[in-house]
């Protein structure tokens, strides 16, 4: 692969911003030195490549632990594959995918697993990983996560919504729980109570209440906050850590914020829909609302205070997409007439960087905090830091060379996921990705596509280590 040179940019990890040239050789950092240094000057003399980041940052890859590439939902799949999804990933600063594998009920987590391997196999641009969704606790699956723990699946995702798909009832849950608190995984929590808001549903139809909006409210925050707070105090009851997804609601951020006040080993990820995007796009009309239809469900405004002041505070310490796109024709279309049969996703793996870089310009976080929970946190909270989600000697090559000046407008006619519309179609963010390594191999050169499927690997994880 030869000798790559990195010179003139500001490196930003989540430790430090340092005027640096980076060294790559084999796919790997080497070593890091000041700009005008005699060493620096050396490497530049007899690198294979140089590349000129003078003006830029010189930030890790971007690490995306909550994707759902082809996943089934409702009757249909999400249209990006692994292949479009990954690239799509690619050019928007995101190195590294951990994407679920899904357990079907009745069939074994080697079956949902295998199965998922077949999917990705040969077909990624970058790196990626596997969390397993468990659906059916049994005492063969209990047996069966020891051994997806030694092969470097360490993960597990339950569901608290979903009755006769994914649900899994509390014992079901705590059994999970204690497993992975004897085998080292961590235990992933959707959480939202399913019983509850089905019977919400049910009353909503009746009464007529059929438009994407009534998505939002019979998916109650307040469901939300239960759920986390029973997740949490079934952890402790296991002595296991646990990690809640896609947290949406002030109510329960203050869930998690009460646990870890406890110093209880309780972490929390939002996604850029809950910052960005409300409630007000849900009651869109002429159906556009469906658009916007995920679950947790965007809430209304006020609650983005609260996401980012836990993301500043480390209540909440990471950002991934729950990257799970359908396409509007066709697909979110199943729902008109009734909401519930909306496909629940929201395509994003490609605006993470950019939408957390303008989160920056806007002062919400600082560079470092842009780092940190875009790229070292989910890295170390899913065992795979310090080879991804930094740039330190020995870590894998994954850099983004980023034009923090340069202005763009999102649209679903320049995105290059697999989906017919932007959920942030219109929008002028500050800051866009320039070019892409991926283990030492240049991606996106420029703004050209250079990557190729079958480049990305599967990562085989290390148990957890957990972020502050």
């Amino acid at each position: 692969m030869g000798t790559t040179v990195i010179r003139g940019g500001l490196v930003i990890t989540a430790a430090e911003e340092t005027n640096a040239d980076v060294l790559v050789e084999d796919g790997r950092v080497t070593a890091l030195a000041a700009h005008d240094s005699d060493v620096a000057r050396v490497w530049a003399e007899s690198a294979g490549r140089v590349i000129d980041a003078t003006g830029r940052y010189v930030i890790p890859g971007g690490v995306d632990a909550h994707t759902h590439m082809e996943m089934p939902f409702g009757g249909t799949y999400a249209v990006d594959t692994f292949e479009t999804g990954t690239r799509a990933a690619a050019w928007g600063g995101t190195t590294t995918i951990v994407d679920f594998a899904v357990q079907t009920v009745g069939e074994s987590l080697r079956a949902g697993l295998d199965a998922w391997h077949a999917k990705a196999d040969g077909n990624c641009a970058v790196d990626y990983a596997f969390h397993m969704i468990l659906s059916d606790v049994t005492e063969d699956t209990l047996k069966e996560m020891d051994a997806l723990v030694d092969e470097g699946v360490t993960s597990f995702k339950l569901f608290m919504a979903y009755p006769g798909v994914f649900y899994s009832d509390d014992g079901k849950i705590l059994r999970a729980m204690q497993r992975a608190a004897g085998n080292g995984g961590l235990v992933m929590m959707h959480a939202e109570n399913g019983i509850a808001i089905d019977v919400l549903v049910e009353q909503a139809l009746a009464a007529g209440r059929t438009d994407p909006r009534h998505h939002g409210e019979v998916r109650h925050a307040l469901l939300e906050a239960e759920a986390t707070h029973r997740a949490i105090q079934l952890a402790r009851v296991a002595g296991a850590p646990l990690y809640v997804v896609h947290v949406s609601a002030m109510e329960a951020v203050a869930e998690l914020a009460q646990a870890r006040d406890l110093g209880l080993p309780v972490f929390g990820e939002t996604c850029p829909q809950y910052l960005f995007l409300s409630a007000d796009n849900l009651a869109e009309p002429d159906f556009e609302g469906a658009k916007y239809v995920c679950s947790t469900p965007l809430r209304p405004k006020e609650h983005q205070a609260h996401l980012w002041r836990a993301l500043r505070t480390d209540d909440l310490q990471v950002v991934s997409t729950d990257h799970c796109p359908f396409c509007f024709k066709g697909q979110k279309e199943m729902g008109l007439g009734d909401f519930s049969k909306i496909p629940n996703g929201l395509p994003g793996v490609e605006n993470r960087m950019d939408l957390l870089h303008q989160a920056v310009v806007d002062g919400h976080i600082s560079r470092r905090r842009w780092i940190e929970i875009a790229c070292a946190a989910p890295a170390r909270m899913f065992g795979l830091y310090p080879r991804k989600g930094t740039i330190a000697p020995g870590s894998d090559a994954d850099i983004v060379i980023y034009d923090p000046d340069a202005a763009q407008v999102m649209s679903a006619e320049t995105h290059h996921m697999n989906v017919d519309y932007s959920a942030y179609e219109g929008r002028t963010v500050t800051g866009r990705v320039q070019t892409v390594l991926s283990r030492g191999e240049v991606v996106v050169d420029d703004r050209s596509y250079t990557g190729r499927a079958g480049h990305g690997r599967f990562i085989a994880r290390e148990t957890c280590r957990y972020p502050g």
